[in-house]
């Protein structure tokens, strides 16, 4: 079995930053694509940013520029630093893994923290 636990959520203004960490741990053998979603009330849950084992990243269009997506392969960590943040972006965050375990990929989804900005 494979956990993700993420930190780093909270309540700021509009224009401030938060840094969002995602640590992987359990039976891996090796992690492909890490990445960050989000859910609004009322909204789908949306990809935010994504990166892969080789450091390739891709963002949604309205946080390029805001956000980048990194990793540390050697904690099977991923960090999404999220800079003049907007209350737009007021979600819940959740982190996404593909984890390879017993030579087969599985989805892994972290519990979730709360992302609130404040006009």
């Amino acid at each position: 079995q494979v956990q993700l636990v993420e930190s780093g959520g909270g309540l700021v203004q509009a224009g401030e930053s938060l840094r969002l960490s995602c640590a992987a741990s359990g039976s891996i053998f090796s992690i492909n694509v890490m990445g960050w979603y989000r859910q609004a009330p009322g909204k789908q849950r949306e990809s935010v940013a994504g990166i892969t084992s080789g450091g390739n990243t891709n963002y949604k269009d309205s946080v390029k520029g805001r956000f980048t997506i990194s990793r540390d392969n050697a904690k099977n960590t991923v960090y999404l630093q999220m800079n003049s943040l907007k209350p737009e972006d007021t979600a819940v965050y959740y982190c996404h893994a593909e984890v390879l375990t017993d030579e087969h990929e599985y989805d892994y989804w972290g519990q979730g923290t709360q992302v609130t900005v404040s006009s």
